[in-house]
């Protein structure tokens, strides 16, 4: 019986469209405030430097996505690069970003648009952005992108918007900081307190992973994912650097004053474009931020479901999640499954106090843990299995990516480690009792199409 396949229908613009939307350009948005007290104002050079540590990351997806073009992604990679209990040790860790982020994402749209619209409650507005976002991911992978593909064009616009206005605010008033202040701080600034900002704002750039997750729904070559996925983190890292820079010159308060009050740091770049630029500018971030987060939503369930998809069809997950719509060609039962998860998730947050926070580091956690992995898998198949003698890319990158991963992780809440410890014991469990129905597929490259070449052979291309 012939395995059921997806459609090959993303060109290299709609895996762009998938990670630009799963970061979000404006990311940093929510987090400037953070970001700006505990930096001493040098936002700018705390996201060029977290730029220039995800690229590790990015290379290794790169690396990976060119030898094995096989949806599951960082799961597939390692999978093939260390051996099968760590390829589903990374998929089950990779689970914890990709299901959860889109419970963020429902979350944070419900309470934008709430805060905007105070007489209808913020779980119709969460219900209204899971049912919209859920049916375009079921009617197609295509329709989705070119739906969120409109969503990012509003929010670069916006961005663009407040570029020039910003500039001709700085032109006619002047800066409120020094022009120096976004790369050397306020008053100057220190190493540890750019690196303690610097593990903040990766955080701003978990999602770009993503676009590999559709990696046998491109059009392309193998190259394709692997220039999407360096293309993407380079704008976004463009994008995020210049708007800190923009956003510090023209920040009303001190970080001194941010930091004394912990408050005001979550509203700080809105209280700077309403006293820099005007009220409308405030509001059009506020709709935007408020619409945005469904989308990125929309994204992470499109991603989770490949990832769920690709671990079933090798038998890690139950075989009903490899099931793929005749008409759409998606992994509906996965895309579901994803979908009632982030639901649940998202109402349960909505109920405590803090299941904002929680479910942030829970995220963190599983994303860079399986970043670990996938850093490993890279000496694994390159250096070990194939004798690479490339040691830039194939050892010396993943080393240093890896270090990045762990030493964010460790500084990570107790609570996160615990529930990510528990979420791995959980997978052990599973991954030992679907033992006996798991394929015998070689974890050393034997593919779905059962050859024997490192990289998955994938039907269709």
């Amino acid at each position: 019986m012939e395995p059921q396949v997806l459609r090959r229908s993303l060109s290299s613009r709609d895996l762009i469209v998938y990670g630009l939307l799963f970061i979000g350009p404006l990311a940093p948005v929510g987090v400037f405030g953070v970001l700006d007290a505990r930096s001493h104002g040098s936002v700018a050079l705390v996201y060029l430097v977290a730029t220039l540590a995800m690229a590790f990351t990015a290379v290794s997806y790169a690396q990976m996505s060119r030898k094995v073009p096989q949806a599951g992604s960082v799961y597939a990679y390692a999978g093939i690069g260390i051996g099968r209990p760590a390829g589903f040790a990374a998929g089950w860790l990779a689970m914890l970003d990709y299901l959860l982020i889109p419970a963020v994402g429902y979350l944070f749209c419900g309470i934008a648009l709430h805060s905007l619209v105070p007489s209808v409650p913020a779980w119709v507005f969460t219900a209204l952005a899971f049912v919209s976002t859920t049916l375009l991911n079921l009617f197609g992978v295509q329709l989705a992108a070119r739906v969120g593909f409109v969503v990012l064009v509003v929010e670069i616009v916006l961005l663009a918007v407040f570029v020039v206005a910003a500039i001709v605010v700085l032109i006619m008033d002047g800066p409120a900081r020094p022009w120096t202040s976004p790369a050397l701080g306020v008053g100057g600034t220190t190493t540890a307190a750019v690196m303690g900002a610097v593990s903040v704002a990766v955080l701003s750039f978990l999602g770009f992973d993503a676009i590999a997750s559709f990696a046998e729904e491109n059009t392309g070559d193998e190259r394709q994912v692997g220039r999407a996925v360096l293309f993407c983190l380079g704008v976004a890292g463009l994008l995020f650097v210049v708007q800190t820079y923009l956003a510090g010159l023209l920040m009303p308060v001190s970080p001194h004053h941010l930091a004394q009050a912990p408050a005001e740091q979550g509203t700080a770049f809105y209280t700077m474009t309403r006293t820099a630029v005007g009220v409308w500018m405030q509001r059009a971030f506020a709709v935007v931020k408020g619409v945005g987060p469904a989308f990125t939503a929309m994204a992470a369930v499109a991603a989770a479901s490949r990832l769920l998809y690709g671990m079933a069809r090798d038998r890690g997950l139950p075989k009903a999640l490899a099931s793929v719509d005749p008409r759409s060609r998606v992994p509906r039962a996965a895309l579901l499954t994803t979908a009632a998860v982030s639901l649940v998730v998202s109402v349960w947050a909505a109920r405590r106090a803090d299941g904002l926070d929680v479910l942030v580091s829970i995220v963190n956690m599983g994303a860079l843990a399986a970043f670990t992995l996938l850093h490993v898998s890279v000496v694994g198949y390159y250096v070990i299995r194939r004798g690479s003698r490339r040691w830039i890319p194939h050892l010396v990158v993943p080393a240093l990516g890896a270090a990045v991963s762990i030493w964010i992780m460790v500084s990570a809440t107790t609570l996160a480690k615990l529930v990510a410890a528990a979420w791995l014991v959980v997978g052990a469990v599973v991954y030992v009792a679907g033992g006996r129905s798991r394929t015998s597929l070689s974890p050393a490259g034997r593919g779905a199409g059962g050859t024997e070449t490192g990289a998955p052979s994938v039907p269709g291309r």
